[in-house]
């Protein structure tokens, strides 16, 4: 197994370094005779955030598809986790970032900086007015131009390397700066090879003691000059400089136009891995060469998904989605010079074999990103499965949140659902009975979990609460554990998904055991009030009760948003809500209700409750994720027609390719991932059992290759802004009369059609028969 991914990860331009995944050859030969899907992406899109009010919080990463290393121009100060901001007006360089989110924060970062005239190091005097018309964000390249120093700045990527193109003046003052960052960092300047090494240690926790990330950078051009500066800014002529915060500064002579070329590379494990992995992904490639290769990468990848469509804007916003969602879970692996993939455990600090993803969270992404690599990645996802066998060998716990090891923060034990989801979606390639092993511990034990930097205990990991949970079927409001009521939710789905692969595994008792725990959701269902809600550890109900009220018994929501966490039974749920009627009127209760919010137990109104207040849909918070599947609920209680005027609307309102784009956080592809997969017109409601709730396709034509190599055709005849509604639909000829698809019928090709119009047919794929699975109604 080893020899086999170090071969794959040797292959060239057609081969996702990233992973030795390839890019199937027809689809690059079609992509260039036919529009350039990779130019449709906005990698700016989302990036007009702040603390207060997320559009997205992303950056515009320059990186190849799961890449180890990403890029990102700089406009913020060195340790915010806004590092890029759209409303920013100075840039102060560019940075290897590993940032998964800006409440997680980045890690392992450097910063490289272009600077004429008298030298400036420190970021705020190095920054560089510049301006977007000035700037061209690209998957696969970023350029912008630094108006206080008249330089260009450029750089494309691979997976762990990169390179950088300078465009000077003349001078004579011609710099460029390293900013090996705070936190511990090393630089050594070798003038005579064109030469900086280097470490760079900052990072935002989950990381073992010895964690560094080594670089090397090598130039085209000798040097006239060449610094470094210790950690009190104190420039010297030494070559090497370590300390708390470091940098070098090599110089030079320029002519107008005159371009100074550095390639960069870094490793996790070693100085020798990075220089080998700068030899393995750049070598003797030109800044063009590796532009173009970077760009095959993203547009064959691209192509596999192939929209028709007038809509340009809707184009735009799908490919900058399906952009988002092809970056995480990060590669943490490399591969050495035998060609084997290892990997620098973030957990116990050793380098080990085999693959290693990071910077996820689970709770955001189980929902339709794995689902989505489940159905159009499965060797992929096969890896990542396996890169978490390694995280559970060598922490003893399966990651919730990783960045890049465990880090305290979001509840529940999702990562049951992306496991089971991927097995019973036939993924294979990993050791299953080991993840089995480690979801029955999460559903087991709270004790031994790990400890953090601070030696804290990480209750992110596992299950906090679960021995109360396993007694009383739900964790308490009154014994001290926050978020209690989502918790148990959150747990009875991942119990569900623990069921469904002990049956696939054969493990018979097991799979009842935890089938019967899945209905713990009926135990905070309160029927006086109709909503899900706090209980304690008597039995009785939490009071005050308020059902706007965010966080308390919640996670970033309140139990007009939690209520419809049931992924697994929602017949189950309609029964309790008194049958399909009331739980038509209850969902439609969601979008007229005022926006109002009691933010008291956050002391402030966090991001996500401003979010939801502003865009006038009245208690509707698909910002964020607990309620993002609410909308195809419809479909299970005989209204789809709902579910589709609903999700055409977030499309259409809530969705744009711009620096404003997202609703909210975009969360490591799982706000994009509802945008493409609705786009296509069906959504991954419930984990494990192979079912997708038809919405609204939102594209007159969709091409899919697929990983089997068949082609799916997805039509929606007389599709069009008012024609929301679907009248019918057909799949190769034969009508479809149901509100889902099977994983079946996606996989094997040929054409799904669906004929569109401006008013709903209320009879269409309305009967109980019609509904997708739910373990009260399973037989379908």
């Amino acid at each position: 197994m080893k020899n086999a991914w170090g071969k794959r990860l040797r292959a060239g331009t057609a081969m996702l370094v990233t992973l030795g995944l390839a890019t199937p050859a027809p689809l690059l030969a079609q992509a260039a005779q036919r529009e350039a899907l990779v130019d449709l992406v906005n990698p700016l899109m989302g990036t007009d955030s702040d603390y207060t009010l997320s559009y997205g919080n992303t950056y515009p990463a320059v990186a190849v598809p799961w890449g180890m290393n990403f890029w990102s121009p700089v406009t913020g100060k060195m340790g915010s986790g806004w590092g890029y901001t759209y409303d920013a007006n100075k840039i102060s360089g560019i940075k290897q970032t590993h940032q998964p989110s800006p409440w997680m924060n980045d890690y392992a970062a450097f910063e490289l900086m272009a600077v004429t005239g008298p030298l400036r190091i420190k970021q705020d005097e190095r920054a560089s007015w510049f301006s977007h018309k000035a700037e061209e964000a690209k998957p696969y390249k970023y350029k912008v131009y630094f108006a206080d120093h008249d330089v260009t700045a450029e750089v494309v990527p691979t997976s762990r390397a990169a390179q950088f193109r300078f465009t000077f003046p003349e001078s004579d003052d011609a710099h460029i700066v390293l900013d090996a960052y705070n936190e511990g960092s090393m630089v050594n300047i070798d003038a005579k090879n064109r030469r900086i090494t280097g470490y760079a240690r900052n990072n935002s926790g989950g990381v073992p003691h010895n964690f560094h990330n080594f670089f090397v950078l090598q130039f085209d051009h000798d040097f006239t000059v060449t610094r470094t500066w210790d950690q009190n800014w104190k420039l010297s002529a030494s070559a090497k400089s370590e300390g708390a915060h470091v940098g070098a500064v090599v110089s030079f002579k320029t002519r107008r136009g005159e371009r100074v070329g550095v390639k960069v590379a870094s490793s996790f494990i070693s100085p020798e891995q990075a220089q080998q992995n700068l030899a393995q992904e750049v070598g003797r490639d030109s800044f063009s060469q590796t532009e173009a290769k970077a760009r095959a990468i993203w547009e064959g990848e691209l192509s596999r998904i192939r929209v028709t469509d007038p809509d340009i804007d809707a184009r735009r916003t799908f490919y900058s989605a399906l952009y988002r969602m092809l970056q995480f879970p990060r590669t943490f692996h490399e591969v050495d010079a035998k060609g084997q993939t290892v990997h620098y455990s973030p957990y116990d600090g050793k380098v080990h074999p085999g693959p290693m993803f990071t910077d996820n969270g689970f709770w955001d992404t189980w929902r339709a990103v794995f689902p989505f690599f489940a159905l159009m990645y499965p060797e992929v996802d096969g890896q990542i499965m396996q890169g978490l066998v390694n995280t559970y060998k060598e922490s003893g716990w399966l990651p919730e949140w990783a960045s890049p090891g465990h880090r305290n923060v979001m509840i529940g034990s999702n990562s049951a659902n992306l496991i089971a989801d991927a097995y019973l979606s036939g993924v294979r390639g990993f050791d299953v009975e080991t993840l089995y092993e480690a979801m029955v511990k999460n559903a087991t034990t709270s004790q031994g979990r790990p400890r953090d930097e601070r030696g804290r205990v990480v209750n992110a990991v596992g299950r906090e609460g679960v021995e109360y949970y396993n007694k009383l079927g739900y964790v308490p409001y009154d014994v001290g554990i926050n978020e209690n009521a989502a918790r148990t939710l959150e747990y009875a789905t991942a119990d569900f998904s623990l069921s469904r692969l002990a049956a696939a595994l054969g493990k018979t008792e097991d799979a009842a055991k935890y089938a019967q725990q899945a209905q713990n959701y009926r135990k905070l269902y309160d029927p006086q009030s109709g909503w899900m809600r706090g209980r304690n550890q008597d039995g009785s109900w939490a009071t005050p009760f308020n059902s706007l009220k965010w966080g308390d018994a919640f996670t970033e929501g309140n139990s007009l948003h939690y209520s419809w966490s049931v992924m697994q039974d929602v017949q189950g749920l309609i029964d309790l809500m008194g049958g399909e009627a009331k739980f038509v009127e209850r969902l439609d209760s969601i979008f007229y209700t005022p926006p109002l919010f009691d933010d008291s137990y956050y002391g402030q109104t966090i991001h996500e409750i401003r979010e939801m207040q502003i865009v006038n849909m009245g208690n509707y918070a698909h910002g964020n994720q607990p309620i993002q599947h609410m909308i195809y609920l419809y479909n299970w209680a005989g209204a789809p027609w709902k579910a589709q005027y609903h999700v055409r609307n977030v499309m259409k309102k809530l969705y744009a390719p711009t620096p404003d784009g997202y609703p909210g956080d975009e969360d490591n592809g799982q706000t994009s991932a509802w945008y493409v997969f609705s786009a296509l017109g069906f959504y991954p409601v419930t984990p494990t059992v192979g079912q997708y709730a038809i919405g609204s396709p939102l594209f007159r034509n969709v091409e899919m290759t697929l990983p089997n190599g068949k082609r799916l055709s997805i039509e929606a005849t007389n599709n069009g802004p008012d024609n929301v509604y679907i009248q019918s639909v057909t799949i190769n000829g034969k009508r479809h009369d149901k509100s889902w698809l099977s994983r079946e019928q996606l996989m094997g090709g040929g054409k799904i059609r669906f004929v569109m119009g401006s008013k709903s047919n209320t009879a269409w794929a309305s009967s109980k028969a019609a509904a997708p699975f739910s373990m009260s109604a399973p037989a379908k």
